[in-house]
């Protein structure tokens, strides 16, 4: 909107500026001059400038009857601008040119003579015009615009007159002709005349200059650059097809004012196919605008595109220079483009006003705006306005160029805010479910540490229900029966008593060290194995750490050591056991090693008992081995693994 708003207050003060009067109007007024006419046929035209051409950049006269007219009569006095707005009708016996000469006078004031003089013409719609000054051998001509002609219609005309001639005037008025010719009864337009010192004009002139020809000189390059950036956006997102249309846009209008960046060609045929290029392309020009602008409203409209694109095609084609023998080419292009100009605005403004965006809204307003400057450089083509107005087309494009980078900016940041709004949502979703996810994980952590209860507490009513309960079932049973003595009924409670405190020392956190356990279990048993006369030796050494050692895993490592303790101190009359640990790398060995009476393993292997062991080993992912002989004591090593991926499950553990 800013941008908008800017492009349109500097139109505004470019259009002010173009009013500013010159700053010299001394004898030479502004509005002020002298006309003759005369009367030419083309070889007079000719003559003319073949004369101009041999006698520049030497000394040397026109001939007499290409010369201003002597006859004071002949000339009248004409209110400038002069403009002849519509084409008179005429008859064949009228010659074909007439030759406009309009004397000027200049003398400064207080006789204060200027380094340097200059001529300014803001507009000159002429044939080739020439400067000439009035000296002591006659008309001499200071100026000749036939190589820039083509270019004057767009270009203030700008002359220095020879530093020479203010010497040879000074003291008297210098008197100068602009010689016009024009078509008989054609349009021709020829502004106000400023004649005055060269530092005071200059301002003016290139203040002109400026807008006429620098502003579409920096629109064309800004519209290079866009053009560019908007193919390259479109090259890499195919499916927007809008960067497209905007480039195509900038390369067809840099194409429609190649006239104020290029010298017209020298040949008519050249020129015509140049004129009906740059003129044809201003309907394309705006046809890939009206596109682009409708790519900002909320539906397509192929309808409208591929006719309003079907009727460019032919004026295109209608128009093409060797169509010039049957019509005028050009009229039929300006007719094109006011219709196109017209018919397309008003489609876009109608779609902006009644379902379209803010963004096409503001273009629409911006392309009434081009058309309205459009109609008035028509007019001026017509000659229906002022000679000093200038063509407005070029900030047109601005405006709309402006509309366009509006619209593109609001597109890109509404494409931030929501994606902005995108992320906020995301986010808000994120720690929602973030929120759930903990939650959820704290009701599972709950569960599963209810879970672990259940499960600890089902193993430890098993372990109770199958040892210590039995145990106390079977003495209840014998005692009550009156087979069992005091001495056994105490050894029953002692044995029930040790194994109740086992179960407790398996629920102790000893952090995954086996060393620890086993010292536990030791000062547990001491007393009870140093009371019944056996010595324990105790050569345990520092073991690596067991990541799976948990309480259901070291209450079975401790009933293996209890059996084998049990069975040295009850049924092997032994003397000595010892306990010994090594580390083995990937695993860890115990031994109980005693010096007791032994036993045949043949014999013992039919039982339970020794299957049971192995049964509790192989559970803890590991190994049981029991070597003993008849008088030769018992040894029970017990392999664990350093690190156990799985066990197998234990079923019906068997009782100490």
């Amino acid at each position: 909107m800013r941008s908008f708003l800017a492009c349109i207050g500097l139109l505004a003060f470019c259009l002010l500026g173009m009013a500013a009067p010159a700053q010299a109007q001394q004898a030479a007024q502004a509005g002020q001059a002298e006309l003759a006419v005369s009367d030419w046929s083309r070889q007079d035209l000719k003559a003319w400038w073949a004369g101009l051409r041999a006698i520049d950049g030497a000394q040397g006269d026109l001939p007499a009857h290409l010369q201003p007219p002597s006859d004071p009569k002949a000339w009248k006095p004409v209110r400038l601008p002069d403009v002849q707005e519509t084409p008179r009708a005429g008859t064949e016996e009228q010659p074909a040119y007439q030759m406009r000469w309009y004397r000027l006078r200049y003398e400064p004031e207080h006789e204060r003579w200027p380094t340097s003089l200059a001529l300014y013409m803001p507009r000159l719609v002429t044939l080739a015009a020439a400067v000439l000054v009035r000296t002591d051998q006659g008309w001499r001509p200071v100026f000749d615009n036939q190589n820039g002609a083509r270019e004057q219609w767009v270009r203030p005309l700008w002359v220095v007159l020879p530093a020479a001639l203010s010497d040879l005037h000074k003291g008297k008025a210098i008197e100068l002709v602009v010689a016009a010719p024009v078509y008989t009864g054609s349009l021709f337009a020829v502004s106000s005349v400023r004649l005055g010192p060269r530092d005071e004009l200059e301002p003016a002139y290139n203040w002109r200059w400026g807008l006429q020809i620098g502003v579409p000189l920096a629109t064309g390059m800004t519209l290079v650059v866009l053009g560019a950036f908007a193919l390259s956006l479109w090259l890499k997102r195919r499916d927007e097809p809008a960067y497209l249309l905007f480039a195509l846009a900038c390369l067809a209008w840099l194409f429609r004012n190649l006239h104020y960046s290029l010298d017209m060609p020298s040949t008519k045929l050249a020129l015509d196919w140049f004129w009906w290029a740059t003129h044809a392309s201003m309907a394309w020009v705006m046809l890939l605008i009206f596109m682009f602008a409708l790519r900002f409203a909320h539906r397509r409209f192929a309808r409208f595109e591929l006719g309003l694109g079907a009727f460019v095609l032919a004026s295109s084609l209608l128009s093409v220079p060797v169509m010039g023998r049957l019509y005028d080419s050009v009229v039929v292009l300006h007719l094109a483009n006011a219709v196109v100009g017209v018919l397309g605005t008003a489609f876009v403004v109608r779609v902006a006003w009644r379902e379209g965006s803010a963004e096409l809204r503001w273009i629409s307003l911006s392309l009434m705006a081009g058309l309205v400057l459009g109609l008035h450089d028509l007019g001026m083509l017509a000659g229906w306005w002022g000679a000093e107005h200038i063509y407005l087309m070029p900030f047109s494009t601005l405006i709309v160029l402006a509309s366009f980078l509006y619209a593109v900016q609001c597109r890109y940041v509404g494409a931030l805010r929501q994606n902005e709004f995108a992320n906020e949502q995301l986010a808000q979703r994120l720690v929602a479910q973030g929120t759930a996810l903990q939650s959820q994980h704290d009701r599972l952590r709950e569960s599963e540490r209810q879970q672990a209860l259940l499960v600890e507490r089902q193993r430890l009513m098993q372990d109770m229900h199958d040892g210590l309960g039995s145990s106390l079932l079977s003495a209840m049973v014998a005692v009550g029966q009156g087979t069992m003595e005091q001495d056994q009924v105490v050894e029953v409670l002692r044995e029930c008593v040790d194994d109740l405190r086992l179960v407790i020392d398996s629920l102790e956190p000893v952090g995954h060290d086996l060393v620890s356990l086993l010292a536990t279990m030791r000062y547990r048993l001491g007393k009870r194995l140093q009371a019944g006369g056996l010595k324990l030796e105790w050569d345990v050494h520092d073991l690596p750490q067991l990541d799976w050692l948990e309480p259901p895993d070291a209450l079975h490592v401790l009933r293996l050591m209890q059996e084998a303790l049990n069975n040295a101190l009850k049924h092997a009359r032994a003397t000595r056991v010892r306990i010994v640990t090594r580390d083995l790398g990937s695993k860890i060995e115990i031994r109980v090693e005693d010096d007791g009476e032994g036993f045949d393993i043949e014999t013992v292997q039919r039982g339970r008992g020794l299957r049971g062991l192995q049964k509790r080993a192989k559970h803890l992912g590991g190994s049981l081995r029991v070597e003993s002989s008849p008088g030769h004591g018992t040894v029970m090593t017990l392999r664990l693994p350093v690190n156990r991926d799985s066990r197998e499950p234990l079923d019906d553990p068997p009782s100490a």
